[in-house]
């Protein structure tokens, strides 16, 4: 199923999904660098700055948790992905800063307003 301009509807939600983090995580003090880093082995969704580290964040959003909440999605082999494109990111950035891995989840709440769960350094490179 497509909708938008010709992009399917999964993709559009993931990427309302990754603006409403974004603008919630600004909000939370932090500074974007860049949505949608892509390269060969993955694609992180937002590149943020905090306070001296570089922050790597994975956004998922759950329409309902029956199949699990949206941190629980992120797995292993994803976490292995993210890291990966990571290396690549601060290989063509040439960044320095301390880094950390955080996953925004974002679900609706009853009201039908965005609820967001944000574990900050939910996984790590060692």
């Amino acid at each position: 199923m497509t909708s938008g301009a010709g992009r399917p509807a999964h993709l559009l939600r993931g990427a309302a999904g990754e603006a409403l983090a974004e603008a919630w995580l600004v909000q939370q003090g932090l500074k974007p660098l860049m949505r949608n880093f892509r390269c060969r082995p993955g694609e992180i969704d937002l590149v943020m700055h905090e306070t001296g580290t570089l922050v790597f964040v994975e956004v998922r959003f759950r329409r309902d948790c029956g199949f699990g909440t949206a941190l629980e999605s992120v797995t292993a082999g994803k976490q292995r992905r993210l890291l990966r494109a990571a290396a690549v990111y601060l290989q063509q950035h040439g960044d320095t800063l301390p880094c950390r891995f955080d996953v925004v989840g974002i679900s609706p709440g009853p009201d039908g307003h965005p609820v967001y769960e944000w574990v900050r350094d939910a996984f790590r490179a060692d």
